[in-house]
């Protein structure tokens, strides 16, 4: 029997980053819908007076991860305004009429 320990029981875990995805794409628009299991986030980048969006990236957690996200998302953004100032909340241009096959939520 082996002495090593999971990565999870020492609390370490080796994550790795390529270069491609340390470049990160952006993305000015997040849909979000959910089933019973799952949900799924697509990251969408509009540019102004292009009538086509397309989907830049889609990520898909279970409902666990989902509300470890929004907790991470809350406590980094005090975080950020308690250094830099409260976030202005901006208008959102006209409800955009998109549904993937799920009850449809904007963040």
């Amino acid at each position: 029997m082996s002495n090593q320990q999971n990565p999870e029981q020492n609390g370490e875990l080796n994550i790795e980053l390529s270069e491609e995805i340390a470049e990160g794409i952006y993305s000015n628009l997040a849909i979000i819908t959910h089933s019973h299991s799952e949900f799924v986030v697509d990251f969408v980048k509009i540019v102004p007076g292009m009538p086509k969006a397309k989907v830049k990236s889609r990520i898909i957690l279970t409902p666990q991860h989902a509300k470890r996200l929004m907790l991470a998302l809350t406590d980094n953004i005090k975080k950020f305004e308690a250094q830099h100032g409260v976030i202005k909340d901006t208008e959102m241009p006209t409800p955009l009429p998109m549904n993937f096959g799920g009850p449809a939520a904007m963040a």
